[in-house]
Formats: C-alpha cells, structure tokens, sequence
C-alpha cells in the first residue's frame, strides 16, 4: 500500500504559490496548442483543408481559455455545490482552491469555439474535431494533478495498488485519479488520434467530435465505477453518481451528432 504524502503546492514564494493544478491547466494548454498547430500542418501539407490558418488558430486560444476556466469553474459552482458557493461568493474567484467541472469546461469550449468561427467564418466543427483531437492532453495532466492534491478519491479497496489518503481516512483505496488519467488520457488520446489522422475522419466535420464525446464518457463512467461520489451529493437514484449522470448525457450527445451527419450524408 502506498501512503499518499504530495503536497498540492510546488512552490511557496510566500507571496505567490505555484500548485500542480495551476501548471496542469497551463502545460495542458500550451502542449495541446503546440500538438493541434501540428495537425493542421499536416492537413495542409497533405492539400486537405488547405484554408485552415495556422495564425487563427493562434487568435483561437485566448477565447479558448476564456472558455475553459469559465465554463469549467462556473459547471462545477452550479452542477456540483450551488449551496456552498452561494452563501460566500467570493469563493468563486478562488480557483487556485480548486473546483472544476469538465462538463462545464466542455460547454464553455464550445461556445468558444462558436464565437470564435462565426467571427473567423469557419466550420465549428472543423475546431471541435482538432480540440477533440488534443483535451486527452490537458484532461491526463488534470487528473495527476487531482492525484497529487489528493481530491476526487475512489472508493475503498484491499487491492495492492491501493492508497492510503490520510486526510480521508487510514484505510486503502482506489487511485481512481490515476485510473481516469489513463482511461481519459492517454487510451481516449491514442483512439481519438487514430480515427482523425488514421482513418482521415478529420476529413468529415463532427465526426472526431462525436467520437470523442462517446468515447469519453465511456471512459469517464467506468471510472466513476471506482470514484467516491461527492460527498455532499452522493447517489441519485442509489446507484449515479453526478460524473455518469452528465457523461450518459455527453454519450448521448456524440450519438446524435454521428447521426445526425450521416443522415445529412445520405440526403446528399
């Protein structure tokens, strides 16, 4: 058994702290930029959707944090602890103290994006299908960073990976952060990249974007499997958990768009 000891906070300069959550957030972002310019490299290189513009996608990022921190922050004070938040406000501004929604993050993106292609008169689409392409990315080095400030813990096990949360308790359980780091990150990272650049669904807008809405909430159910619920929310209906409840919505949402395409492609 392993005794979880990390300190949230990197570094302490008294007058400002750095946190392992703040640096996932950043080098999530600054990775994924780097990886998407990549992939539009590569479509122009190959002579497909030669009109994409690496310098839009540059103006693309400040409406895409904006989005993020945003919609994640303002998902996860309205989905996940209204009553908390609404008696001390001010705790909203506090994000270094954690407190993110990836649903929430996932509307503020796509409205982002939205803003930002009706501006650009871009496909949205196309934007979602190569963001779709790197959020494996930032949701991996979030899910360490949940690990290493010990929050978002499963549920209790005798398993030999088990670790022991002091601040929760002395007894094992499971790593469920790390099991959503690799589920979510790095598998959701290798099968979304191999059906946009290997099977060239890029190729088709909103296809990379409904799989991945599909595939993550697979991935995200099943770790929820092993996650503790919330403790001032715990189980609807005895059984859903919050995270299963918005990411059956998620599935269903990726169904649709697949759907709703080939029926256009078929009408075509």
């Amino acid at each position: 058994m392993f005794t979880h000891n990390f300190d949230p906070v990197l570094i302490d300069l008294y007058i400002i702290e750095v946190r392992w959550y703040s640096l996932a957030y950043i080098f999530g972002i600054l990775v994924g930029w780097i990886y998407a310019k990549k992939i539009i490299k590569h479509l122009k290189t190959n002579n497909t959707l030669s009109y994409l513009s690496i310098k839009d996608f540059d103006d693309f990022i400040p409406y895409l944090v904006v989005g993020i921190i945003l919609g994640g922050r303002l998902g996860y004070v309205l989905i996940y602890n209204f009553d908390f938040y609404i008696k001390d406000p001010r705790e909203i501004f506090y994000i270094w103290n954690g407190g993110m929604s990836f649903h929430g993050g996932l509307i503020g993106i796509i409205l982002a994006t939205i803003t930002f292609t009706y501006i650009k008169k871009i496909d949205t689409f196309i934007y979602l299908d190569i963001i779709s392409c790197v959020s494996p990315i930032g949701i991996f080095l979030g899910r360490i960073s949940n690990f290493i400030n010990g929050e978002l813990y499963g549920k209790a096990t005798d398993l030999p990976w088990g670790v022991i949360y002091p601040s929760v308790g002395n007894f094992a359980r499971h790593p469920s952060q790390i099991y959503e780091a690799i589920l979510e990150g790095i598998i959701l990272f290798f099968l979304i990249n191999f059906f946009a650049l290997k099977k060239k669904l890029l190729l088709k807008a909103g296809y990379v974007s409904g799989i991945f809405l599909i595939f993550y909430s697979i991935a995200r159910i099943i770790g929820e499997i092993f996650r503790e619920p919330d403790e001032h929310l715990g189980y609807f209906f005895d059984y859903f958990s919050m995270g299963i409840i918005l990411s059956f919505i998620t599935f269903l949402a990726g169904c649709f768009i697949i759907f709703f395409i080939k029926k256009n492609e078929q009408n075509n």
